[in-house]
C-alpha cells in the first residue's frame, strides 16, 4: 500500500512539473493564467475608479427669468451629480445641444414659475434626461430632484416664519418625518465597488477554463487527437495525472488570486472587512472545482482554438447569470439553475457577503459545501473523461 502511495506521490509530481513547464512554454496560455490577470484587473479597476457619475453636464432652459429660477438654476449647477454647462432660450436650442452629445440632460423652468410659487400655486419643472443610458439618467434625474427639494423647502419654511412660526416649528412643520438613510458595505455607493470583486472572480474562473481548455486542444492537434497520456499508463494511475496538473493550475492562480484579491483590493480602496483566512478558504474549493471542470471539457476540444471560442461565447451569459449585473432572484429559475454549472454562481454571493460584509464561514455553509460537492463532480468527471482517453490511446 505504501509503494503504491509512494508511486502515486512521484507521478503527481513528475505531472506537477511537465504542466508548469507546458504552460511556460505556451506564450498563449501564459499570456491568459498571468498577464490577462493583471491586465484585467488594472484596466476595469482603474476604469471603475471614479465609482460614482458626477457632474453630468446639463442645459437649462430658463423661460421665467426670474430672481427664484436663476436661484433654482444655482442649485441644480451646485449639486454633486449635475453641471449646467449652458442657458439657452428655448427647447430647440437645448435638443440641439443635447443630440451633439454636448450634454446628457436638460432641465426646463416654466413661465411664471416665481409667481405660481408666492401665490402659492403648485408649478412643475420638467427634466429630460437620457434613459437609454441608465446610470446618465438616475444621476441627472437625482440631482435635479435634490435641488428641486431642497428650493421646495426653503420655500415652504419661508412662508412659515412669515406667518409668525420660529425656525423649529417651521422645520418641524416642514419635515415631520425625517427618514434617516444609512448606506450599508458600500459607503460611497460606488459602482466599481460594487461590480469589481464579482468581476474579478470571473476573471479568475474564465481565464482558468480557457487556459486549460487551449493545453488540452494542443495537445490534441500534436499527439493525434488524443490527450497526451502515457500509452502503457494503468486506470489506477488516471488520478495522479489529473492531481498533478491541477497541482500547476492552482501554483499559479493561488498567486493571481493574491494580486487580484489582495492588492488591487487595496490599492483601489474597495470595501472589505473580510477575514483572510475565510477568503482563501473558500477560494481552495472554487478555484479546484474550476481546475477540475476545466480538465473534464478540455478532452472535448480537438483544437486550441475551439476552446478559446467556446468559453468566450459562454462569458457573457457567465457574468449575466452570476447575479452581478441583475439580481439572481429576478432571473428565471431554469436560467439560474443552470449557471449553477459554474462555480462562480454561488462563490461570488458568499465571497461578496465574506470581503464586504465581514460574515463568517457559517454564514456561507451551504455555498462552501455545494463547491465542495463540485469539486468532487468535477474531479470524478475529469477522471472519465481521462479514462476515455486513455482507452482511446491503447486501441490506437
Amino acid at each position: 500500500m505504501l509503494r503504491y502511495l509512494i508511486q502515486g506521490l512521484r507521478m503527481t509530481g513528475q505531472f506537477f512539473i511537465t504542466e508548469l513547464r507546458a504552460i511556460i512554454k505556451d506564450a498563449g496560455v501564459l499570456l491568459l493564467f498571468v498577464v490577462a490577470i493583471v491586465a484585467y484587473s488594472i484596466i476595469y479597476s482603474t476604469a471603475y475608479s471614479n465609482e460614482v457619475l458626477r457632474e453630468m453636464p446639463v442645459a437649462v432652459v430658463d423661460h421665467d427669468n426670474s430672481a427664484l429660477s436663476r436661484q433654482y438654476s444655482r442649485m441644480v449647477d451646485a449639486s454633486e451629480q449635475l453641471d449646467v454647462v449652458k442657458k439657452v432660450m428655448s427647447m430647440h436650442e437645448a435638443k440641439q445641444s443635447f443630440y451633439a452629445g454636448e450634454v446628457r440632460g436638460v432641465v426646463l423652468i416654466p413661465a411664471d414659475f416665481e409667481k405660481d410659487i408666492f401665490k402659492g400655486i403648485q408649478t412643475s419643472v420638467s427634466i429630460y434626461g437620457d434613459a437609454s443610458y441608465f446610470l446618465v439618467y438616475k444621476q441627472t434625474l437625482s440631482g435635479a430632484s435634490f435641488a428641486t427639494g431642497t428650493l421646495s423647502a426653503g420655500v415652504e419654511v419661508n412662508k412659515l416664519l412669515a406667518d409668525g412660526d420660529h425656525m423649529e416649528q417651521a422645520l418641524n412643520q416642514r419635515d415631520p418625518l425625517s427618514i434617516k438613510t444609512y448606506k450599508l458595505y458600500n459607503p460611497s455607493s460606488g459602482y466599481g465597488s460594487f461590480l469589481m470583486p464579482g468581476l474579478i472572480l470571473i476573471i479568475l474562473q474564465q481565464t482558468l477554463l480557457i487556459g486549460i481548455g487551449m493545453i488540452g486542444g494542443t495537445r490534441k492537434e500534436r499527439f493525434s487527437n488524443h490527450y497526451q497520456l502515457p500509452k502503457d499508463l494503468q486506470k489506477g494511475q488516471i488520478a495522479p495525472i489529473i492531481f498533478g496538473k491541477v497541482g500547476a493550475y492552482m501554483s499559479i492562480y493561488l498567486m493571481d488570486s493574491v494580486f487580484a484579491l489582495i492588492l488591487i483590493h487595496y490599492w483601489f480602496g474597495f470595501p472589505d472587512k473580510a477575514n483572510m483566512l475565510d477568503v482563501f478558504t473558500l477560494l481552495i474549493p472554487f478555484l479546484l472545482a474550476v481546475s477540475f471542470l476545466g480538465l473534464a471539457i478540455s478532452v472535448l476540444f480537438k483544437r486550441r482554438e475551439h476552446s478559446l471560442m467556446f468559453l468566450l461565447f459562454l462569458s457573457p451569459a457567465v457574468l449575466f447569470l452570476s447575479g452581478l449585473s441583475w439580481p439572481a432572484t429576478e432571473i428565471p429559475s431554469f436560467l439560474y439553475s443552470l449557471a449553477h454549472v459554474f462555480p462562480s454562481t454561488l462563490m461570488i454571493p458568499a465571497y461578496l457577503r465574506i470581503r464586504t460584509m465581514g460574515v463568517g464561514l457559517s454564514d456561507v455553509s451551504f455555498e462552501l459545501l455545494f463547491m465542495m460537492g463540485q469539486v468532487v463532480v468535477y474531479f470524478v468527471l475529469a477522471y472519465v473523461a481521462f479514462r476515455y482517453s486513455l482507452s482511446r490511446i491503447k486501441k490506437s
